[in-house]
């Protein structure tokens, strides 16, 4: 058990004392200014990077054959549900002075981000070989394999250490919102805007630069600031929910899937959208319209202006999720998005619009300005509702499982993920895209396929996970219920520890 975890709880008892009468769970914030500064600066690092072309450098410049790329996939996500079970039980099963997940968070993050970055030197490694060349394709497939079994660590232990920084889900709420809020402002998008200007100057012959270059100076920059950010957030913030001494054991935390019913409905809702089948929407933009760097300064000029409208809905978190239950929100959010979706999609189709970029940018102006208008909601919701369903682990079933949990939760989705990803990529080819073509020259069938990729083939396939989202079973007085018991519990369990602590101290003295 933590000794820091101990302290802050210590201080907890402390005030208890003072006013027997309050929750201290619910009325005391834990998370001073520095910690809330480190933890709006890693929420940032998780975006401020170039993820969004890892396709087009696959596809474009690595150059990974779309039939190997499947077969790959396959047997990566195979190996990843294995090494994931194993992980998790033993994240779940650590108790350090530094907690049960810091540890993880700390000693990989140096060591990852430098494997990380040999993944833009690849096209370094293999220059102008051919999508089948076999030792690029050994290459890709290891370097797949170790990033997966490395990462996995600190994806488990990062999933369940943002539920344990505050035991107070008010003050959780308050960190969200911020993070959502601000780190928008700190320019978290602006690798993309920054990436996609490039790739379009490059492409069009306007920039001599070797497009491998590009990838390799944004993707290494981006990842060296994000791992610094991060890092700090890990090296300053604490481990605030107390784990129970005993260690759960693997058959619990897979039990908990079944047993802690919103993480059965959150498994199931996903496992149900998981059917999704679609492509980034910026394929489309590039591969439809041609991608110069106009269009993407206007698409970037209009999701700033819609940009405002984002920062004001978190103004309705607090009046929505006090009139509405989780349910009702989470349910009403999912609705409003796939009718954005779906006057998007008729619109382009009206006509065959989708080809016409003035009205297509008029369009996406308008779909952005109506999905800003919940995006505050959205963000928060979304993200809280996980840890609302790992404290109803705790309360229900007396432990925590958070990284068995939420690796539980993502064994059947990766698998599925596995099938999914190897359909979509096996799509690319059926719709007839070619690899290497000049952007903008792919034939008008494989562009209208584009567009349907990326607005009503995906709103269809993944249609039935809002079915889970309407039986949620935690209402406004079952939370309260929920956290005021928990909160008395916490308190009992720190109590009873720290007499131990006194006891076995005056043994010590006696002895």
């Amino acid at each position: 058990m933590s000794r820091q975890v101990i302290d802050d709880n210590t201080r907890d008892l402390s005030e208890q004392k003072a006013n027997r009468n309050v929750n201290i769970y619910r009325s005391f914030n834990y998370v001073g200014n520095k910690e809330t500064i480190a933890y709006l600066f890693n929420d940032f690092s998780n975006s401020f990077n170039i993820n969004n072309f890892r396709d087009r450098f696959i596809w474009d410049v690595v150059k990974i054959d779309f039939g190997i790329s499947a077969i790959v996939n396959i047997f990566t996500g195979a190996w990843d549900v294995i090494n994931d079970t194993v992980i998790a039980a033993i994240v779940d099963n650590t108790r350090t002075r530094l907690g049960k997940f810091r540890p993880y968070l700390v000693i990989f993050q140096i060591p990852l981000t430098i494997i990380g970055l040999l993944y833009w030197f690849i096209p370094y490694f293999f220059p102008d070989t051919s999508p089948t060349f076999i030792p690029k394709l050994i290459f890709y497939f290891a370097f797949n394999i170790i990033t997966e079994t490395a990462g996995t660590f600190t994806s488990v232990a990062k999933s369940g250490y943002m539920s344990t920084i505050t035991p107070n889900p008010n003050e959780r709420i308050r960190l969200i919102t911020l993070a959502e809020l601000l780190t928008g402002y700190m320019g978290e998008d602006m690798p993309g805007y920054i990436m996609g200007f490039l790739y379009d100057m490059v492409s069009t012959g306007r920039l001599k630069v070797p497009m491998r270059r590009i990838f390799l100076g944004m993707g290494g920059i981006t990842a060296i600031i994000s791992s610094v950010f991060t890092l700090w957030f890990f090296l300053v913030s604490k481990e605030r929910v107390m784990q129970t001494i005993e260690k759960p054991s693997i058959k619990e935390g897979l039990k908990a899937i079944f047993t802690n019913y919103p993480v059965f409905l959150m498994c199931l809702s996903d496992f149900l959208g998981g059917f999704g089948v679609g492509t980034d929407e910026r394929n489309y933009w590039i591969d439809v319209h041609g991608g110069n760097s106009m269009i993407n300064t206007i698409l970037a000029l209009v999701s700033g202006i819609s940009g405002p409208v984002g920062s004001i809905s978190y103004a309705f978190v607090a009046p929505i999720r006090k009139r509405f239950s989780s349910r009702a929100i989470w349910v009403g959010a999912d609705f409003y998005g796939d009718m954005v979706v779906l006057g998007f999609f008729l619109f382009g189709m009206y006509k065959k619009n989708y080809l016409k970029l003035g009205p297509m940018l008029a369009a996406y102006g308008i779909r952005e300005f109506l999905n800003k208008l919940l995006f505050g909601v959205n963000k928060v919701i979304n993200t809280d509702l996980w840890n609302e369903a790992m404290d109803y682990c705790e309360w229900k079933n007396g432990y925590r499982m958070e990284a068995t949990t939420g690796v539980a939760r993502g064994l059947v989705l990766k698998l599925q993920g596995v099938v999914m990803g190897t359909v979509r990529t096996l799509i690319m080819k059926r719709i007839g895209y070619v690899q290497g073509l000049k952007i903008g020259t792919q034939d008008e069938k494989t562009k209208r396929w584009l567009f349907l990729l990326c607005t009503v083939v995906p709103l269809v396939t993944s249609a039935l996970g809002i079915i889970p989202k309407l039986l949620w079973p935690i209402d406004k007085k079952t939370r309260e219920k929920m956290y005021y018991q928990l909160s008395e519990v916490r308190k009992a369990r720190v109590s009873d520890y720290l007499e131990t602590l006194d006891e076995e101290s005056e043994a010590e003295k006696e002895g």
